[in-house]
């Protein structure tokens, strides 16, 4: 049980690096994709040859 005491705060402060990374890429634009909708409308991978 003793083991509890590091276990919980390790694990919520790796859930906080986690989410501040997140909203760090979010802010950065790491997510846009501007280019990626244009591209695939115009991809035929969906035809058989």
């Amino acid at each position: 049980m003793n083991v509890l005491i590091y276990l919980v705060p390790l694990a919520l402060g790796v859930g906080l690096i986690a989410l501040f990374a997140f909203f760090w890429a979010l802010k950065n634009g790491q997510f846009d994709d501007p280019d990626g909708a244009a591209h695939r409308i115009l991809s035929d991978d969906d035809l058989k040859k």
